[in-house]
């Protein structure tokens, strides 16, 4: 299994954190995003990671040279970050997806529970990751369901049709590589495609395509877009520190 991390962006919303430091290289207690990531992908057996990077790539690429293996971790520079949106950061890697792969966006951070129920969902050719909530706000990245499968999925669905909202992680598999590379360069060859989310890609593929979804309710999961969401993301990883002490004194 291989895992491809989305981490070009700058995280403007983030600012003055991220003038000059990409928000998948912001501390998180005692360790940067990508890193938090990282680790527990490699706890799950995942070992072949790319990290996409585009602002700060030079403050990532050292990062990542000093902790890990670079047979297991490497990076691809996306020299488009400041001109497209993330779709085209899906197109400069389009050929790391040849295999089944975990896409990832930068700024989620979840603990192997999270991996565990994912990678053992029964097998689907495209699978996206959702979480529950009482209610959602304009920012969420909101989804309807039909049963488990995926409906629509976007920021701008009607509040009273939102079942659940995706968490940033996406599994491919078998025919669902090749289609989702497919539909990257299509979508890449009309005018607004670089202005579009990938996300916009799986909505327009599950009106025709059965895709599915594995709810991840009441594992530890947090997304890093605001300010305000640091205090959350920060008892995340403690959680995730603390259960790996404990691993370790057992």
């Amino acid at each position: 299994m291989k895992a491809i991390i989305l981490g070009a962006g700058q995280g403007k919303r983030l600012l003055p954190l991220t003038a000059e430091t990409p928000k998948c290289a912001l501390i998180l207690n005692g360790k940067t995003v990508v890193e938090w990531q990282i680790d527990e992908l490699l706890k799950s057996g995942i070992d072949d990671i790319v990290v996409v990077t585009g602002f700060g790539t030079d403050k990532v690429e050292k990062l990542l040279a000093q902790r890990y293996d670079g047979d297991r971790v490497r990076t691809v520079y996306n020299p488009f970050y400041q001109l497209a949106d993330n779709l085209a950061t899906c197109w400069v890697v389009r050929n790391e997806m040849a295999e089944d792969f975990l896409l990832l966006n930068g700024d989620t951070l979840f603990d192997t529970s999270v991996l565990k129920r994912l990678l053992t969902a029964k097998p689907q050719p495209i699978t996206v990751t959702i979480d529950k909530k009482a209610s959602y706000d304009d920012d969420d990245m909101k989804v309807v369901l039909d049963g488990e499968r995926l409906a629509r999925i976007g920021k701008d669905l009607p509040l009273d049709k939102v079942d659940a909202e995706s968490i940033g992680m996406l599994l491919f598999r078998g025919a669902g590589t090749a289609l989702f590379q497919k539909t990257i360069e299509q979508v890449l060859r009309t005018p607004e495609g670089t202005r579009r989310w990938y996300l916009s890609v799986i909505n327009e593929l599950a009106q025709t395509t059965p895709i599915a979804t594995c709810c991840i309710a009441g594992s530890p999961w947090a997304e890093v877009d605001f300010p305000a969401d640091l205090k959350h993301a920060e008892d995340v990883v403690k959680g995730i520190a603390g259960n790996l002490r404990k691993a370790e004194s057992d």
